[in-house]
């Protein structure tokens, strides 16, 4: 359980030395365990003290990191319950299965297939980021062979998942410089697997069907020397996860129970691609830092990803586009000009009507914080300043002879003052974007 400010303040030196940048000792005490300070930022602890108080200072749910190089994923640190109370911090990972049934040429059509699932959304990248390796052979000689394999045509995160302490071991062996996930210590291989990702310096995976299972195995996991742990609550039916899931979250955030402060991993294995991918979107939301899926049709993982963007997007800094001139096709001298905002969706959605037209043009992207048309307007970071700074910074000036701007039908309200501030005319544009296709085609022209 965490210690209280008046806990942690018994055992700092009250001193009220200001060293910490805080104004009494009892104020640093009730910041601390509020997390919002470091208990390296006093000074005058002592070696007592800190031991005490590491468990204040660390966060509530452990940050556990697998894979290499570029492709190392982090998964836990979470600290709320709720996006909106501050924000997500680690992106749920997805994951697709590879056999180790497969040889061959079926083996490396599925690793391909599982490297291939990515794709763009509104300027960013998104994408299956590991690829678990299933031992369904029984076999440790051909779990051992389907790592390699993986390890050699991916350079995604690796998921050994094995029940089996001598497969595991044999596939660990083969693929531990790329810290591969180890799935899944039960409380009978609970020795057995301990041993095999502390030699190895991998995280593990404890599963078991209760809480009170599960709680019990991490902290046996954790006295055989390994800290970096992910829960798996096992068990059918995905209501009764779910409901797991959350009990785990809370008592993991809101108390503070340290056996249960670690990010969670799930398998969505069973049933028709739909299916997965329904079970994996709820998973998503609550609360799975890892879903492994057993399908690689394309149409299911896109939305699993989609809603791991959404999710994990931080409310308070919308996703945003660079403000700059944008050049739709080989625009020239006499191609159209307009301005949209910032904002990722709302570029996007005006880049591909522009597109659909064929009429090449330049869109100036005014800086509003992320924010959309109307949203900027109204508050002020889109007005007749901000466009006309934003023309003169870019040199919109140098890119075409004529001197006509298209505005968005929405803020036609800011013409007459746009037009002063810039001397150009402006051309009031469709309310709907859907339908700059045929104004640039019909208006334009």
């Amino acid at each position: 359980m965490a210690l209280t400010g008046l806990d942690i303040f018994k055992l700092l030196p009250k001193t009220n030395c200001k060293k910490c940048g805080m104004p009494t000792c009892l104020a640093f005490a009730m910041a601390l365990a509020q997390k919002k300070v470091k208990l390296d930022d006093c000074p005058d602890a002592s070696d007592e003290a800190r031991d005490k108080l590491a468990a204040a200072a660390a966060p509530p749910m452990r940050k556990v990191t697998f894979g290499s190089g570029e492709n190392q994923v982090q998964i836990g640190q979470e600290t709320v319950l709720f996006r909106h109370e501050e924000k997500f911090h680690s992106p749920t990972v997805i994951g697709a299965t590879v056999s180790d049934k497969l040889t061959g040429d079926e083996l490396r059509k599925r690793i391909e297939a599982v490297n291939a699932l990515r794709f763009e959304r509104v300027g960013t990248k998104i994408g299956v980021k590991a690829i678990a390796v299933v031992n369904d052979s029984g076999s440790a000689d051909s779990f051992a062979a389907a790592c390699e394999a993986a390890k050699t045509a991916s350079s995604l995160a690796l998921i050994l998942v094995s029940d089996s302490p001598e497969a595991m071991a044999a596939g660990a062996a083969k693929v531990k410089d790329r810290i591969p996930l180890l799935a899944s210590a039960t409380p009978d291989t609970a020795e057995a697997m301990a041993k095999i990702a502390k030699d190895n310096g991998c995280p593990l995976v404890a599963g078991a069907e209760s809480i009170k299972a599960l709680a019990d195995l991490t902290e046996k996991i954790n006295r055989a020397g390994v800290e970096d742990i992910i829960l798996n609550i096992e068990g059918p039916g995905l209501k009764n996860q779910l409901g797991k899931a959350a009990k785990m979250r809370t008592l993991a955030l809101k108390k503070v129970f340290r056996p249960l402060g670690y990010p969670t991993i799930s398998f969505v294995c069973d049933g028709d691609p739909d299916t997965q991918m329904v079970a994996a979107v709820s998973l998503i939301c609550k609360y799975s830092g890892i879903v492994v899926v057993d399908t690689v049709e394309p149409w299911a993982l896109l939305p699993m990803l989609t809603t791991v963007m959404n999710i994990f997007t931080d409310p308070q800094k919308p996703v945003q586009v660079e403000p700059k001139i944008y050049k739709i096709g080989e625009p020239d001298e006499n191609s159209p000009v307009m301005f949209t905002t910032n904002f990722s969706l709302t570029y996007y959605t005006v880049e591909s009507d522009v597109e659909a037209s064929r009429i090449p043009s330049y869109i100036l992207v005014v800086d509003t914080e992320g924010t959309s048309v109307l949203t900027a307007y109204s508050g002020d970071k889109l007005n007749e300043k901000t466009v006309a700074d934003a023309m003169t910074k870019l040199g919109v000036e140098k890119l075409v002879k004529h001197r006509k701007l298209i505005i968005p039908g929405y803020v036609a309200v800011m013409s007459g003052k746009l037009e002063e501030a810039t001397n150009w005319e402006v051309m009031v544009g469709p309310r709907e974007c859907s339908m700059l296709p045929k104004f640039l085609q019909e208006v334009w022209n």
